[in-house]
């Protein structure tokens, strides 16, 4: 490794690299929506309205068009997400106490987008028409009588903005071990096939489990090694608090380890030149190990014989690990469950892969 000091690198600025650019991209937080509002009424109620909306903090006004022809075309450039189109005498209807209508579309070819946006809305009409109705009882209600409203407290608990860099963050931590683990051992023991320095050592008295051994060793140092300088970013870069315990996160690192490194062990035994061993590393293996986890798209929602197939997966459970140690500050009693089929699996892994090598050498 130190003589080369490009992989070197590699192993060291890449992950930060890396933890920048998703501490900063990967945001699911919806703000600022962009709207195009159609008022055909003027009236004060429509303004009133419209004054939730821009005050919500959660829309930006980015264009008032006179009719509904002008609303596509701001559509389909992408100038806006959502419009929000006020009918001629809503104002009028709302005095007199009839029913009205107001129309609200959403893009939807960006789809978590348009749904938060459209809750968002809905939210912010059906607080508007409640202040409507209370109002309107307080005028009325002469004698003693008032409106009476019930009035819910929510707490959220763990994440009380419910910012996603808070949900998103912890994950990329496992994310980073995977790839920096498990892609550079299938590398580096690929490349010695290549350039014939594994036939090599197979003449000297080593026995095969110290070659794997050495082969290992260096890796879960850099991978530990990056876990900390992952960790330092996201609390003091990112200020993502650890409400559990560091040594358990990082006792737990190495557990997780032994999964990706008998991984990169494995994909080293079935290719035959680098290119090929970060294909299969990314493609079979990685790929599915991000879809399937949970990081991405929330298991629950996956079908039946998708879910029973994420239970082989160990980052499932690393991830539930992060989260709870970083979130929850939860103790080694909240995920020793987790911990334990994690550690099973990666025995498993790291078994199969060492049989393989073995083999190979043979």
């Amino acid at each position: 490794m130190r003589r080369d000091p490009n992989t070197l690198r590699l192993m060291i600025i890449g992950p930060i690299m890396q933890l920048v650019i998703f501490g900063y991209a990967a945001n699911l937080d919806v703000n600022n929506v962009p709207i195009v509002v159609c008022d055909m009424d003027h009236s004060s109620t429509s303004r009133e309205l419209l004054s939730h909306f821009t005050q919500s903090g959660y829309f930006t006004v980015v264009q008032h068009v006179g009719s509904l022809r002008e609303i596509d075309p701001i559509l389909d450039r992408g100038d806006a997400s959502i419009s929000i189109d006020i009918p001629k005498g809503f104002g009028d209807d709302i005095a007199r106490g009839k029913q009205t209508q107001l129309q609200v579309i959403a893009d939807g070819s960006e789809s978590n987008a348009a749904s938060v946006g459209l809750n968002y809305a809905s939210e912010i009409v059906a607080g508007f028409g409640q202040n409507i109705l209370l109002a309107k009882f307080a005028r009325a209600g002469a004698g003693g009588l008032r409106a009476v409203t019930v009035q819910p407290e929510v707490r959220i608990w763990y994440n009380p903005a419910l910012k996603s860099r808070n949900f998103l963050l912890p994950g990329i931590l496992a994310l980073l071990l995977m790839t920096t683990t498990m892609m550079l051992t299938s590398l580096a023991i690929v490349k010695e096939k290549e350039i014939g320095t594994l036939e090599q050592l197979l003449v000297t008295p080593m026995k095969p489990y110290q070659m794997i051994v050495g082969k290992l060793t260096p890796y879960t140092i850099i991978a530990l090694v990056n876990a900390l300088l992952v960790l330092a970013g996201v609390v003091f870069w990112f200020g993502v608090p650890v409400r559990g315990s560091v040594l358990l996160l990082l006792s737990l690192c190495l557990v997780f380890l032994i999964a990706t490194l008998g991984l990169g062990l494995f994909v080293s035994t079935i290719s035959r030149t680098q290119q090929q061993a970060m294909m299969t590393a990314m493609f079979f293996v990685m790929m599915p190990m991000n879809f399937l986890s949970g990081f991405i798209f929330p298991i629950d929602n996956m079908p039946h014989w998708v879910q029973i197939i994420t239970y082989a997966i160990p980052l499932r459970y690393f991830f539930i690990i992060i989260r709870g140690i970083f979130l929850r500050g939860v103790g080694f009693e909240g995920v020793w469950r987790e911990a334990l089929a994690m550690l099973g699996i990666g025995v498993a892994i790291l078994t199969l892969a060492v049989a393989r090598f073995h083999k190979r050498l043979g």
